[in-house]
């Protein structure tokens, strides 16, 4: 493919910044969205050559209407990253479900409606869409799984709670831009993809290590000691790089035909638990060792009994999106010199 002109939602993110860097790496425009003025200030600082539209509100319909519209060239493509940020939930329709069902369907209208020069959209939605807690024991997951919460079942108890939440909210989010692209036929095409728990390097532009995003914490907390006396349980049964998966984003916009429109891609490089983690710092960086958790602290972040309770079959990345997936020494020693650069300059 041509060098394009793509918009990526959420540009301050940290998947989606990483996506930035590779799209101007391989020579396309990038346009971005941010929530805030300051936001666009230290993104510029950082990438100089961008352009950036404030997007202050994406939990209204018409939200990106402004920031599909008037581009010189014109957008041929569109990455979603964004999705809803807030510290509480009171009511988990209108702060979580709305928001992110609006900001996903919100631009694939405003696409529709204002950017006739758009081909390609992805979207960024999340192995929580496709996590089931019915799946039996010992099965893999792939692009087939999806979670099975509706509409009608988001706001039960269960699901109502912030990291529940968050889940029924991508999962939603995803069956409803799936949904519209059934019912309204744009001319664009839509690729979705899935990303497991994301670590990888931060950006040298982060002014603390406060800032850090919330998978790469337990890197960060494990290496100042927090957890000597205990190891916390694992959560996520999956893990990606963050490089490998903006470059699967990249891909999906760059790549035309059958291999990737219509289609969601599984983006893992495996199974981990922290346990695992712990044993690459005190492989890699013997002078953290002392404040790492040992022996009976250690406990709840191995894996269950006989091993992860389920497996992976990420091969359709690997051969539709050509995605190479780094280990777990690399992310995890890469991710830690990247949060030394941030705490060196404070």
């Amino acid at each position: 493919m041509s060098h394009s002109h793509i918009l990526v939602t959420g540009g301050s993110g940290f998947l989606a910044n990483s996506i930035i860097t590779t799209l101007l790496s391989r020579g396309h425009t990038v346009t971005t969205t941010v929530r805030s003025a300051a936001k666009a200030t230290a993104l510029q600082s950082q990438h100089p050559s961008i352009n950036i539209k404030i997007v202050p509100d994406m939990s209204q319909l018409s939200a990106f209407d402004a920031a599909v519209t008037n581009h010189t060239p014109p957008l041929t493509a569109v990455i979603h990253t964004a999705s809803p940020f807030h510290y509480s939930i009171t009511n988990i329709k209108t702060d979580m479900l709305d928001p992110a069902v609006n900001g996903t369907v919100g631009i694939l209208q405003s696409i529709h409606k204002f950017a006739p020069s758009v081909n390609r959209v992805v979207i960024t939605s999340s192995f929580a869409a496709m996590s089931n807690p019915l799946k039996p024991a010992g099965e893999k997951y792939s692009e087939k799984d999806w979670n099975p919460v509706t509409w009608a079942t988001a706001e039960q108890p269960e699901n109502a709670l912030s990291q529940a939440g968050y889940r029924t909210s991508k999962a939603l989010a995803e069956k409803e831009a799936w949904k519209f692209m059934e019912d309204e036929k744009p001319r664009f095409s839509l690729t979705v993809l899935n990303p497991s728990l994301i670590f990888g390097p931060v950006s040298p532009a982060l002014s603390s290590l406060e800032e850090v995003n919330t998978s790469n914490q337990r890197i960060r907390d494990l290496v100042s000691g927090k957890f000597r006396e205990r190891c916390p349980p694992t959560g996520s049964q999956f893990w990606v790089d963050v490089r490998d998966a903006a470059m699967a984003h990249v891909v999906a916009v760059e790549k035309t035909g059958d291999e990737v429109e219509g289609k969601r891609f599984f983006l893992t490089a495996g199974n981990f638990c922290n346990a695992d983690i712990v044993q690459v710092l005190g492989e890699a960086f013997p002078e953290v060792k002392d404040g790492l958790p040992q022996g009976e602290a250690l406990r709840e972040g191995r894996f269950p009994e006989g091993g992860p309770k389920y497996g992976f079959d990420n091969e359709a990345s690997v051969q539709g999106l050509g995605v190479v997936y780094r280990s777990l020494m690399e992310s995890v020693v890469d991710t830690v010199r990247s949060l030394r650069v941030v705490e060196g300059r404070q």
